[in-house]
């Protein structure tokens, strides 16, 4: 069974501690950085991209997943920025607008009933295949999700058979709504997210170790 998800949150009106080293100190614009996520390593590589400016009305969050799965086979499903629907079940169906998958890509989304959006348009920001780090902005839609960037890093586990996922993202807060109130609802859509992850990798996964035995 996959582990349950790990959710840490900062803003940048409370000093937070987010590693252990380093600080999230109130000020008007406020740098997070990620070292280790609930007593999981994440390598120096992986760390720097979870690196966020949070301004005075944004708030900022990460969460870990650990799955039982190569980082190779957890990747094949999170780098398809054209495909998100494989695994975010919150999304009904994508479409590519601009762009051939490379950086700078455009996608349209179209979310399911029951959220408080219908449609997002979101930019490729980072798609490394040796380093496993995906990052997308959101750029337009229908939504309530200002400014949202999301950063999501892969690396092996401590066993070495394993994947630790790690995704942080940077919000703006919406007008009537509490820091609080908006990390509990992007929250819970990428616990959902990891978890989904989680056990298609798993089963991708075990799949494949029983036709190769």
């Amino acid at each position: 069974m996959p582990s349950s998800v790990q959710l840490h949150r900062t803003s940048a009106t409370a000093t937070t501690i987010f590693s252990g080293q380093k600080q999230c100190s109130g000020s008007n614009m406020t740098r997070c950085t990620l070292l280790s996520c609930g007593g999981v390593s994440v390598p120096d590589t992986v760390a720097r991209y979870h690196n966020h400016v949070v301004g005075p009305n944004q708030c900022s969050s990460y969460a870990v997943q650990t799955i039982e799965a190569p980082v190779d086979t957890v990747w094949s499903v999170v780098r398809r920025f054209d495909n998100p629907q494989a695994y975010k079940h919150f999304l009904k169906s994508c479409h590519v607008i601009v762009g051939d998958g490379k950086v700078g890509t455009l996608r349209e989304v179209h979310v399911v009933s029951g959220l408080p959006a219908a449609t997002s348009t979101e930019r490729l920001d980072i798609l490394d295949d040796e380093r496993h780090v995906f990052s997308f902005s959101i750029v337009g839609g229908v939504h309530r999700l200002t400014n949202y960037r999301s950063v999501t890093t892969l690396h092996a586990s401590p066993s070495g058979t394993g994947t630790v996922v790690v995704e942080s993202y940077v919000v703006d807060v919406p007008p009537g709504n509490t820091r609080e109130d908006t990390c509990i609802f992007v929250d819970t859509i990428i616990r959902c997210n990891m978890q989904s992850l989680a056990q298609i990798a798993e089963n991708t996964a075990r799949t494949r170790e029983r036709s190769s035995s």
